[in-house]
């Protein structure tokens, strides 16, 4: 089954980290990818940037509506995803408790929906 794993932080902790701290938990990200790669079960995943860079879209009246910054104001931001395989949710919320971001913000665990052919 896959799963989608949509790992949430606060970006302003993040931003005043030392680099050390950077980089010592760019290291702990890299080793859980390259688990996730060598075990067959990692579909996809990336880091975002800052929610600072946001658009948000609404259609409003057959008119889009175009809104910097992100569509609502929070204690934590997306930060980045994993697009998974697990066997089912045991295992998925088992690997997702060992992404570093688990630590210090959460970690929703989504199963994907499989839409017939269109």
């Amino acid at each position: 089954m896959q799963y989608v794993l949509l790992i949430y932080g606060n970006e302003a902790e993040g931003k005043s980290a030392s680099k050390e701290d950077q980089q010592r938990l760019f290291a702990e990200y890299k080793g859980f990818t390259d688990e996730l790669k060598s075990s067959g079960r990692m579909k996809a995943g990336a880091a975002l940037e800052s929610v600072g860079t946001a658009t948000t879209v609404r259609v409003k009246g057959g008119k889009t509506l175009r809104t910097d910054g992100p569509f609502a104001e929070t204690r934590e931001q997306l930060g980045g995803f994993y697009s998974i395989e697990a066997k089912d949710l045991d295992e998925a919320v088992m690997l997702a408790a060992k992404i570093p971001g688990a630590k210090t913000g959460s970690v929703e665990v989504r199963p994907v929906m499989h839409l017939p052919d269109m």
